[in-house]
């Protein structure tokens, strides 16, 4: 089938916004094209290498706490649980790919893009090179592992979070070189199928995104589990041979030098746009590299928009489909949905148990000059919740004491990724503590605690 060079709209990158943006604007009537560049990224990073095969093995290594067993016995359901995983992300892969390759309208191209200028793209393929002229375009590239400049980082022992998902044989002792979200989910998981895990970080504070009660409280489980933390720690190098990588660290001015059969850097992603050549078109990026834009996510350049982890500082799945409601309100609609409208964000941390959290943390409430009202529950205060098959560690609310308004909700427990959504529509509702002590949820159920939490704000 013979395709134009010339369309509506094109859509670099085929993340969680391009999809639907895409069905949404050929629904529309327009022309689509859809350029990616690599066909193991159809649907983007949370179906083929973040978020839905790392929770499968978050899952599985939950499960292969609770049965236990010697170490052979675990690396056996570790590599069971993997080839599972590339089967699920195999079959999401080809169905997203399906989505828009069979969507009247768009058009699928296996090609990576570049900017020639506002309104034409360069798109190398295999079969040589095309120009595509393009009325609107969208990017969304998503974003790609951020390394040190650390000597040693390409050994064949050392992974990110996207090459460890390939990994099959279950390593004894495993180096993780960051303490953030992907750092602590995989901490959690390697312990979980009892590997001996060790997190070194550069910075002191430990998790400084949550609530400071709340790090506390997670820091103490994770050594509890065994899982040990160098904080203050400036890696050197990582040295590697065939039996085990050396990882050399200074803490406070003394050095160390662990070995371990794997590494795993986790210090955090960069939008994926350095391929683009954004100058020629005019679109800006600040200083992290991030693509800059508006309220509706345009970008500095006319009729261009810019989505996803490529665009926004909070690079989370569900962040980028929200930034699909909002160009699509910009460009198909009245234009009154935008950053601005989007409420609070939750964010989660799939470690065992879950953290996630919504709004404010105390010290930031302080900050911005509320008069402060806490309240927490731990596990002590939550008795039926053993029953349920988990352990709830902590539930901490901050509230405004001047008007009742909740300003956060902070969860280490059970649960806590499905609990925190709930919370986000109360705060959006502006809800106060009574509104969550008042409520009516179901028994026995974690969730119910909210009524109990909020219950003893103040007290």
């Amino acid at each position: 089938m013979e395709h134009s060079n010339q369309v509506d709209a094109a859509i670099i990158g085929y993340g969680a916004a391009a999809k639907p943006l895409a069905v949404a604007l050929a629904d529309a009537g327009q022309t689509v094209a859809v350029i990616e560049r690599s066909h193991k990224m159809y649907g983007g990073a949370c179906v083929n290498t973040a978020c839905l095969p790392s929770k499968m093995l978050v899952h599985a290594a939950e499960v292969s706490a609770f049965e236990g067993g010697e170490f052979p016995a675990r690396a056996e359901r570790f590599q069971a649980a993997v080839n599972l995983k590339n089967q699920a992300t195999s079959r999401l892969r080809e169905r997203n790919y399906r989505v828009l390759a069979d969507h009247p309208g768009v058009e699928v191209i296996d090609g990576e893009a570049s900017f020639i200028d506002t309104t034409h793209l360069r798109v190398r393929t295999d079969e040589g090179e095309r120009t595509l002229e393009a009325t609107r375009t969208f990017i969304d590239t998503g974003s790609e592992p951020k390394l040190p400049p650390i000597p040693g980082l390409d050994g064949s022992r050392v992974y990110t979070s996207e090459s460890l998902l390939d990994v099959e044989v279950l390593p004894e002792t495993a180096i993780i070189i960051g303490a953030g979200y992907v750092g602590l989910e995989f901490a959690s998981l390697f312990a979980d199928f009892g590997v001996d895990v060790t997190v070194m970080q550069s910075g002191t504070d430990f998790l400084p995104r949550e609530d400071a009660e709340v790090a506390r409280v997670v820091r103490a489980n994770f050594e509890q589990r065994g899982i040990h933390f160098m904080l203050g720690a400036n890696v050197k190098a990582v040295e590697d041979d065939v039996a085990e990588a050396l990882v050399v660290v200074d803490v406070d001015g003394k050095e160390s030098r662990l070995t371990c059969d794997l590494v795993l850097v986790a210090t955090g992603r960069r939008a994926a746009v350095d391929h683009l050549n954004l100058e020629a078109a005019g679109v800006r990026t600040d200083e992290r590299g991030t693509i800059v834009t508006d309220e509706h996510l345009r970008t500095t350049a006319p009729n261009i928009w810019a989505m996803g982890d490529a665009a926004e500082a909070q690079q989370f799945t569900y962040v980028s489909y929200d930034g699909y409601r909002i160009v699509a309100s910009d460009v198909l609609g009245d234009g009154s949905y935008t950053l601005a409208t989007r409420g609070a964000v939750p964010s989660c941390i799939f470690a065992d148990p879950p953290i996630a959290h919504v709004g404010l943390t105390e010290k930031e409430a302080r900050d911005q000059g509320f008069e402060v009202a806490t309240a927490t529950l731990t596990a002590d205060d939550m008795p039926k919740v053993p029953l349920l098959g988990k352990e709830a560690l902590l539930m901490k609310a901050v509230v405004d004491a001047s008007t009742d308004r909740v300003l956060g909700v902070h969860l280490y427990c059970t649960g806590a990724p499905e609990i925190v959504n709930l919370a986000k529509r109360f705060l959006d509702d502006n809800a106060t503590a009574a509104d969550f002590r008042d409520a009516v949820f179901t028994h026995p159920t974690v969730t119910e605690e909210l009524n109990n939490l909020f219950a003893s704000v103040g007290k």
